[in-house]
């Protein structure tokens, strides 16, 4: 397995965050975390990279425990974070050769792959250009390219489509969907729910810090009730066609959704 957690406990004083969260990502999978706003997406992912340690519980990562062995797991790793680091004093390039060095490799490697790189996320034209000066969805591709020069086994993303045009988004989706094919392993957090669909082959949904499903789409749509008949039905019970993973979505996590028009905010007309 790429990822287990037994127990996977995280706790802020009396708050949990995480709570007995037991998963289990394939080598080699498309792996969608899913969860509404503060169901525990992002502590878990910074638990699961070692950024953040658990209250209680394991975690073991490409067949490690990472509290044993954290170096180890961290170097075999890459993380694209929500919130970025990047150190915006530098250029591209200048971050991405930096990085490279913090994960080991020779020079000659970085200037092997860094051309390669800034080529493939869009981002060689201005080589002198700070990255304080980058648009969001070029901070997310210096990102992504930051966390591949080392070649990883797993890379994590946190919300790496927020704030993204649909350029640098069809970019990046294309390019994941490229790793995938070739081995790497991918978990991803997202609230676009349509890109999970359409990538992700495993997919596990929380709330409150509690995993409520996990499986493929098709397996996760097994438990919606079907009609005698055998069609599936969608939320109100009404036929349709097999549902999609946003309907899956609100089900599992009990969203409701307002439908009457006399129910949108009155005062406004």
């Amino acid at each position: 397995m790429a990822v287990e957690t037994f127990d996977l406990v995280r706790r802020f004083q009396d708050f949990v965050a995480v709570d007995n969260l037991n998963l289990t990502v394939r080598r080699g999978s498309f792996f969608g975390f899913l969860g509404p706003n503060g169901a525990g997406k992002s502590t878990t992912i910074k638990m699961l990279t070692g950024l953040l340690g658990p209250t209680s519980g394991r975690i073991r990562v490409l067949g490690r425990d990472i509290a044993t062995v954290p170096l180890e797991v961290k170097s075999r790793i890459g993380v694209v974070p929500e919130d970025l680091n990047l150190f915006e004093r530098l250029t591209g390039a200048e971050m991405l050769a930096f990085t490279g060095r913090m994960y080991g490799l020779n020079k000659a490697e970085i200037a092997e792959r860094l051309p390669e790189l800034l080529d493939l996320m869009e981002l060689r034209n201005e080589p002198k250009k700070l990255i304080v000066e980058y648009s969001h969805g070029m901070k997310k591709k210096l990102c992504l390219a930051c966390a591949l020069i080392h070649r990883p086994e797993i890379l994590f993303l946190d919300e790496p489509f927020e704030g993204v045009d649909a350029i640098a988004s069809r970019t990046l989706k294309d390019l994941l969907s490229r790793l995938t094919a070739r081995g790497l392993t991918v978990f991803l957090t997202s609230h676009v729910l349509e890109i999970v669909e359409r990538l992700c082959t495993d997919i596990a949904i929380i709330s409150q810090g509690k995993l409520l499903a996990a499986g493929s789409l098709d397996e996760l749509r097994k438990g919606i009730q079907l009609e005698d008949d055998g069609q599936q039905t969608d939320l109100s019970g009404q036929h349709a066609g097999p549902i999609s993973l946003e309907e899956y979505f609100i089900y599992i996590v009990g969203g409701e959704r307002s439908t009457g028009e006399e129910e949108v905010l009155q005062w406004l007309g």
